[in-house]
């Protein structure tokens, strides 16, 4: 599952170091940067963080927060027999958890490296590679469209992805996603005290990018507010049905890159939007 917590060694160790930087970044430069970056480092990120998201656990975030818990795309006994598109997949854990339960995944990918891990692991879930802002499928394909941290925090166009999950969905489709909270974008990425101070103005929506020595960006990720989320869900012709901010759980002491026990029980680390396809005339002309 492409969940994206973090940006942790970006390059790989025989490549040079990036810059830092805020700048913009396009939908092309944006897409090229996620698939290197995670062609390049799926392997570290499943090493590091496999045992902790399981080969067919449904985990929305850091704070641990699973699906058999949440039902956020319905009820668990429901979901049989619905066929369920995972944007995002990375090594399909969500994917294969849906399947266990009688639905129809298929995970989908930009990375090739992923999905070799999740043919590692192994199932009967489809794998497909492709872009989320063009996605090959049939109009009204899907019950269902779901994404842990994948695809959404990285794109320069959400509305253009939101829009074509619509497109695949069939009429009263649920499109369930989670990204970093965005309040979060406020604060240093750190896990502790020094986490815990407003560094940025969180309305500064200019992408962070991390950049080699031409300028190529070889890590992009876009900051929308909570605002903004909403108004890009209603663009893409979806009603907001729920907005859920997870609290850290007692039984987690993990550090995952800036989330923390510390920082999580208090400030939010996850925003998850749980939407519904508006099938109105006038859906995703932008208006409430």
């Amino acid at each position: 599952m492409n969940q994206e917590y973090e940006h942790e060694d970006p390059l790989s160790s025989d490549e040079e170091e990036a810059e830092a930087t805020r700048r913009d970044a396009g939908d092309a430069e944006s897409s090229r940067a996620s698939r290197g970056w995670w062609d390049r480092n799926a392997d570290e990120y499943q090493n590091d963080h496999g045992a902790f998201l399981g080969d067919d656990r449904f985990v929305w975030g850091p704070e641990g927060l699973d699906e058999a818990e949440a039902g956020l795309l319905g009820p668990a006994e429901e979901l049989k027999g619905l066929d369920v598109l995972e944007i995002g997949a990375g090594a399909a854990q969500c994917s294969r958890w849906l399947a266990a339960r009688g639905a129809r995944p298929v995970a989908l990918d930009l990375s090739h490296r992923q999905l070799q891990h999740a043919l590692r692991i192994g199932g009967e879930v489809p794998l497909v590679e492709a872009d989320a802002g063009a996605l090959p499928f049939r109009d009204g394909s899907f019950d269902l469209a779901c994404s842990a941290y994948g695809a959404v925090p990285f794109v320069a166009d959400p509305v253009r992805v939101f829009r074509e999950v619509r497109r695949v969905l069939r009429p009263g489709g649920r499109w369930v996603f989670s990204v970093t909270h965005p309040i979060r974008w406020a604060f240093p990425d750190e896990p502790g005290p020094e986490g815990l101070s407003v560094a940025a103005s969180y309305f500064d929506r200019t992408p962070y990018v991390e950049q080699d020595e031409a300028g190529r960006a070889v890590y992009v990720e876009h900051h929308r507010t909570i605002g903004d989320r909403v108004r890009d869900v209603v663009a893409g012709g979806f009603r907001l049905v729920d907005l859920v901010e997870p609290e850290w759980p007692a039984w987690n002491s993990q550090e995952w890159g800036g989330w923390s026990p510390l920082r999580g029980n208090l400030i939010p680390g996850t925003a998850i939007f749980v939407c519904e396809r508006d099938d109105r005339p006038d859906a995703g002309g932008g208006g409430f």
